[in-house]
């Protein structure tokens, strides 16, 4: 052991003085002015310079540290310097001390912070300067990239007219929008309804959107296309606006109710929590799973095929009551106290227990199992973004991706999800969000707001012509 630990002694020393030795070379290399040359990183996502361009300079002097980084933007005889920082480096005498390794600079490049710039292309240079040594000052390390400039959004112009939305609505806009454009269609207030190639017609584009039930500013409908630097066009084209009041319902929660909907619930969706107190679980499901069943409708839709799979206007559900009509804003009472509030976006339709629901349109199956406050679901997909949805059924007779017709039997009514007795909820979609179905029962509003834009687009020629064809044979 004695003569194991004479072997190993030598070897420690030799490595504390190839240590010492080491911190000794490069104190001097920085003393002198030989020490490495600071890294210079240009790093942004965008593909070239637009209104509005994140960039990010990164550099590293891990030795004495940082002196100067200064960014300059240049095109053309035009420069312009967009950030500069100023560091204290270790002074020359020191081994250790305070420093500044590296450091990143955030800059926004582009048409709004600099005016001058025009299409073309403009270089991004970065100047990183390190501190003077005794008998030399290094020369700063210059690092540069050239990106293309696009500063002019892409061309967009309206061709349809006679666009008369109502809030809770739905409508179509047919346009033309330059090549450049990565993203285009009608922005709705907080939504995004986006726009397809029209069929049969090159360069033109169309976007079926709707109005939020609490929209009531025409303003807030904008046709906008952007391209992939962030330029937007945009263009306002409503002709006519329509406000609709929003009635308001009460509603009271007896105990036999919450005992009946929320451990049915609770158990389909396990995020709903503890439910000992039932108001209280009652309040979680029809806010929060309310909106994550929001959610999950708007990715549903982000499945629906760009094509057109209805023929005709939509079918009401058959001899159905209104219990409750679209946009009803609810306010929920229990034990004499006011619990939550929320808005009904659909019909809320009552026939015979276990009524047969016929599809309102030719479609494809998205869903059909439980989804939340919803129970039993049944979504179908007409293409375009455009669906219907058939809530609280007893039972389930379609598939997901079976294609059905119209009038072919989806299920049977039920009182399953946030349903206190047997009747189905039906809604139409655009994209996700809920819009009025009764335009889309209307075989005359589809005439008047629908083909008279698309035209021979529909490969269907006039829904309105054949919906009347339909009912005359069917006795609808």
């Amino acid at each position: 052991m004695r003569g194991e630990a004479k072997r190993r002694g030598p070897v420690l020393r030799m490595g504390c003085g190839c240590g010492l030795l080491v911190v000794a070379l490069v104190a001097l290399a920085g003393v002198m002015g030989w020490g490495p040359a600071p890294e210079v990183e240009i790093a942004t996502e965008a593909k070239g310079i637009g209104p509005a361009t994140p960039v990010a300079v990164a550099v590293r002097e891990p030795l004495r540290g940082l002196e100067l980084v200064r960014v300059l933007l240049r095109q053309g005889e035009q420069e312009e310097v967009v950030a500069e920082k100023e560091f204290t480096p270790r002074p020359l005498w020191q081994v250790w001390g305070e420093r500044t390794p590296e450091a990143t600079l955030q800059v926004e490049l582009g048409k709004q912070a600099q005016p001058w710039l025009v299409n073309g292309e403009a270089t991004i240079r970065v100047v990183a300067t390190r501190p003077a040594g005794v008998l030399r000052q290094p020369a700063p390390v210059v690092e540069e990239l050239t990106l293309p400039v696009r500063v002019t959004p892409p061309t967009l112009s309206v061709m349809s007219t006679q666009h008369y939305v109502a809030q809770g609505g739905s409508e179509v806009v047919v346009y033309r929008v330059g090549e450049e454009a990565a993203r285009d269609g009608v922005l709705s207030g907080d939504d995004f309804y986006r726009g397809y190639p029209l069929p049969g017609q090159q360069g033109v584009s169309f976007a079926l959107f709707g109005v939020a039930y609490d929209m009531g500013d025409r303003e807030r409908i904008r046709l906008v296309a952007e391209d992939e630097l962030g330029n937007r066009a945009e263009r306002a084209f409503v002709d006519r606006f329509t406000p609709k009041p929003i009635p308001v319902s009460k509603i009271e929660l007896s105990d036999p109710f919450l005992q009946k909907v929320v451990p049915e619930i609770a158990a389909h969706s396990p995020h709903v929590g503890a439910t000992d107190d039932l108001a209280a679980a009652y309040v979680v499901i029809n806010d929060q799973l309310r909106e994550r069943n929001r959610r999950q409708l708007i990715e549903i839709a982000g499945q629906s095929k760009p094509q057109f799979l209805w023929r005709q206007h939509f079918l009401p559900f058959p001899s159905g009551q209104v219990m409750s009509a679209f946009a009803v804003r609810r306010h929920y009472f229990y034990d004499g106290e006011k619990i939550d509030e929320q808005t009904h976006l659909g019909f809320d339709l009552a026939s015979t227990q276990q009524a047969p629901v016929p599809a309102a349109n030719d479609g494809v199956v998205l869903w059909a199992s439980y989804l939340g406050i919803y129970g039993n679901v049944v979504i179908l997909d007409h293409g375009y973004g455009l669906l219907s949805l058939y809530a609280h059924l007893s039972s389930i007779d379609a598939q997901e991706g079976q294609q059905v017709e119209r009038g072919q039997s989806l299920g049977r009514t039920g009182a399953t999800g946030l349903a206190g007795g047997d009747h189905l909820h039906f809604a139409t979609l655009l994209q996700g969000v809920p819009v009025t179905p009764v335009e889309w029962w209307d075989a005359h509003w589809i005439q008047d707001r629908i083909d008279r834009k698309l035209g021979a687009a529909l490969p269907f020629g006039n829904p309105a012509a054949a919906a009347g064809q339909a009912a005359a044979g069917t006795g609808e």
